[in-house]
This record gives structure tokens, sequence and C-alpha cells, in this order.
């Protein structure tokens, strides 16, 4: 279990150093470093502030020294300076980002909780008009753009019925139909999977031996099935991390809530490259460590998930 653990912390750690050197390098592949391309939409900036600036960021220096400048930095938490405030980054994304974690974790948990609900009733369901409803919900919720979703509750429930305001007030349903809206796009993935793997795991020989010795189906979906087949399912919850973020950002938008959405579209106006930067690394670094996490908590679920350096399966009791 240690070198299994040490082996998906080390290829967590390679993922974020290479999304850092694919930043740097695309960064530097910009027409003019990030302190010129800010100070053109200044007519009042001239070359001397330009230069000074450049010297005080430390764009000036060969881009060597710059990519183990930064580097170092990275490793310390010092993500540099934002242009447009002059504020360190690191606390910048700080000052907003506790809105972000409350919206994204709330609908995360939601989004989980749905597709457990959606997968249990179409594999429990007895109808088949109502398990076909039931296995076709999921594309269905995957196929509204969240931006639509958001606009169409917004003008239902703020500018029709007036149960909640247009901007953030501080009220539940201020906050309840952001994540609502956010979650129903993220669960539908979820419940695929969960649904497919329950309908695999349901056709093993066990399975039946169980139904014969006169078990519900109920008690062997609750016990059996779905243990077996969370993996799967907590695999494409992971993988979902990244359109969580980027739901968060049209989420944000279209309730208007302040937080990295907001802050996002602020410093690409602005063009604040070391602020978008910065965003960038903290997309990678959030998505690299929850990934990571289900990782670790894979062999909690089958402790035969443990990947020798050959890529064949080996259990954790050998």
């Amino acid at each position: 279990m240690g070198g299994y653990i040490a082996k998906r912390l080390g290829q967590a750690i390679l993922v974020i150093w290479l999304a850092y050197t694919a930043v740097f390098i695309a960064v530097q592949a910009l027409p003019n470093d990030p302190v010129t391309i800010f100070l053109n939409s200044d007519a009042a900036a001239d070359p001397a502030t330009i230069a000074q600036m450049k010297a005080y960021y430390g764009y000036d220096q060969p881009l060597l020294i710059q990519y183990f400048t930064q580097l170092v930095g990275l490793l310390r938490g010092d993500l540099g300076y934002s242009l447009s405030s002059g504020s360190d980054v690191a606390t910048r994304i700080g000052e907003v980002a506790g809105s972000t974690l409350v919206l994204a974790g709330s609908a995360f948990v939601l989004s989980v909780l749905f597709a457990l609900l959606i997968a249990s009733a179409a594999s429990l369901a007895s109808g088949q008009k109502l398990r076909k409803a039931l296995l076709n919900l999921p594309p269905l919720m995957v196929s509204i753009p969240v931006f639509w979703l958001g606009l169409v509750l917004l003008q239902l429930l703020a500018v029709q019925l007036g149960v909640m305001s247009l901007f953030p007030d501080g009220s539940f349903m201020s906050l309840a139909v952001p994540i609502f809206v956010l979650a129903v796009h993220l669960s539908a993935p979820i419940a695929q999977v969960l649904i497919k793997s329950a309908q695999e795991v349901s056709s093993q020989p066990f399975v039946d031996v169980l139904r014969a010795k006169g078990a519900s189906e109920s008690w062997i979906f609750f016990r059996h099935t779905l243990k077996n087949a969370a993996p799967a399912a907590l695999s494409i919850a992971g993988i979902t991390i990244g359109a969580l973020l980027a739901g968060s950002v049209i989420t944000e938008t279209v309730f208007s809530r302040a937080g990295l959405g907001q802050l996002i579209l602020q410093s690409v106006t602005a063009q604040d490259i070391p602020l978008v930067q910065g965003l960038v690394l903290l997309t990678a670094v959030v998505f690299t460590g929850v990934n990571l996490l289900v990782d670790l908590i894979h062999p909690q679920l089958d402790p035969r998930i443990v990947t020798v350096s050959n890529g064949s399966p080996r259990s954790l009791v050998a």
C-alpha cells in the first residue's frame, strides 16, 4: 500500500509540474511579456515605465531564471503579483475562493446525491416505462447547458414568481438555486456510469446466488451491488471536478456571484496575465489533488486495486 501511495503521489507532483511548465511556455509564446501587454491599454505608459515594471516583476531576466524563480515561488505558495491590483496573486485568489468553494463543494455533494437517487430508482424500478424514463434522465440532464438552466430559473423564480433576488442577497434561495443548477449538470455523467456499473454487477453469479437464497432486490442493491459499482462512479466523480470548476465560473457569472468566476473574467478583461496564470495553476492543483484523493480511496472500496509497475493488478493482502 505504501508503494501504491508513493507512486500516485509522484504522478500528482509530475502532473502539477507539467501544468506549470505548459503555462510558462504559453505565457512566453505571447507576442510580448505580461507587463507590456497589460500597459499597452494605457496611453500614458512610456517605455521607461514599462522597463521599470518589467524589472520589478522579473520579466527582464533570462527565461531559465524566470522559470526556476517562478517554480521556487510556486513551491512556497507564491504565485507572483497581480498587475491590475498590485496585490499578491495568492491573496487575491484567497479573497474570493471561499465563495466558489461553498458553491462548488455543495454542488458536488448534491450531484452525488442526485446520481445515487437516479441510479437507485432506475435499478429498482419495477415498471418498464418508468425504468426507461429514469435511464433516459441522465442524457437529458447532461444536454442542458448550465447557463441556459440558470437563466430560465432566474426568469421564473426572480422575475415571474419573485421568490428570490436577481442578485445575491445572502438568502437561502440565492445560494440554493446556483447549487442546484450546477449539480443537475454534474450528476448526469456520475449517474450514467453508476447505472451501467450496477447493471454489470447485477449480472454477476454471486447476485444470482443471493436471489436464489431469497434476498430482496433492494437488499442486494444497497448491500452488494452499490458497493461494487462505486469505484467506477468514483473515478468519474473525480474527473468531473474540471467540469465543476468550469461550471462554477459560468454559474457565478449568471447569478452575479463574487468568486473565482468573476475574478477570471476581470483578469482576462484587464489582461492581467500573472493573475490568469495563478488561476490556471490553482485549477491544475485542485484537479490533480482531487484525483489523487480518488486514487487513494479506491483501494478502500476494492482492495484488489493496486497497480504495479507493469500495470497488472494484485491484491493488497498479497
